[in-house]
C-alpha cells in the first residue's frame, strides 16, 4: 500500500490549519520536520505548533527528528500528539534504546539515514523498527533536487527486510513528485514524503491523489 506523506515543511507557516485540511481526506500521514540548527543547519519547528495543529486533524504525525539528542525529547513529542517519531542513525543517541524508549511511550519508531549513510547501517535495528526513512536529499531544506544514486540504498533495506521483516514501510524524503516518486516505488519504497509538489501547487489535495495512484 502506498502511504503519502506531505510535509508541512513547504507549507503556508501562516496558516497551517487551512494548509492541513487542504490534504486532510487524500493523505495519510502528516509529515513535520523537527530541526534544531544543530544536526542540521536550520530550525524549524517544534513541540508548541505540534500541539496547536493536533486538534484540527486527524492524519497519523509522522514526526522526523533532525535533532541531535532525540532521546531527550521523545516523550514530549508523545505528548504533543505525534504517532510516529524517526530519528536518525547519525545522531547523538543510543539507537537501540532510543527505538525502546518511543515504542514505550505508544508510538511507532523509524530510523532515518542521511546519503552518505550506508543502508547496512539500519540492519542491526530492523527486527525492531516500524519504518526506515531514506533520505534523497540532505536533511535541512526543502526544495532540493532528488539524488538518483539513493535507488540502490532503497532496494538494499527492501531485500534486506523482505528477509527477516516484510511489513517493515520504507519512506522516502526528498524531491519527490510524480516521475520520482515511479522510481522510489519501483526500487521498493511504499510511504512517500513530498513537500513542495503538495503544498505549492494550486491543489494539494490532486497532487496527493495522484501521487497515492500511481501504482
Amino acid at each position: 500500500m502506498i502511504k503519502i506523506a506531505p510535509s508541512i515543511l513547504a507549507a503556508d507557516f501562516s496558516n497551517l490549519k487551512s494548509e492541513i485540511q487542504k490534504i486532510e481526506k487524500s493523505a495519510c500521514m502528516l509529515h513535520i520536520d523537527v530541526m534544531d540548527g544543530h544536526f542540521v543547519p536550520n530550525i524549524s519547528i517544534g513541540v508548541p505548533i505540534i500541539n496547536s495543529i493536533r486538534p484540527h486533524s486527524n492524519l497519523i504525525f509522522d514526526t522526523h527528528l533532525m535533532i541531535s539528542h532525540p532521546q531527550d525529547y521523545i516523550k514530549v513529542f508523545a505528548k504533543a500528539g505525534c504517532d510516529l517519531i524517526s530519528f536518525h542513525v547519525e545522531s547523538d543517541c543510543d539507537v537501540a534504546k532510543t527505538i525502546d524508549l518511543i515504542h514505550a511511550v505508544g508510538l511507532k519508531a523509524a530510523l532515518a539515514l542521511k546519503p552518505a549513510t550506508p543502508a547496512k547501517e539500519v540492519f542491526p535495528y530492523l527486527p525492531n523498527l516500524d519504518m526506515v526513512l531514506v533520505m534523497t536529499v540532505e536533511p535541512g531544506f526543502g526544495g532540493q533536487a532528488f539524488m538518483e544514486d539513493m535507488l540502490p540504498k532503497i532496494t538494499e533495506i527492501r531485500e534486506y527486510a523482505n528477509e527477516i521483516k516484510p511489513d517493515l514501510d520504507i519512506q522516502v524524503d526528498g524531491g519527490i513528485n510524480l516521475d520520482t516518486a515511479k522510481k522510489v516505488l519501483l526500487a521498493g519504497a511504499n510511504v512517500l514524503v513530498a513537500g513542495s509538489f503538495v503544498f505549492q501547487s494550486k491543489d494539494p489535495a490532486r497532487e496527493v491523489q495522484q501521487l497515492s495512484n500511481l501504482y
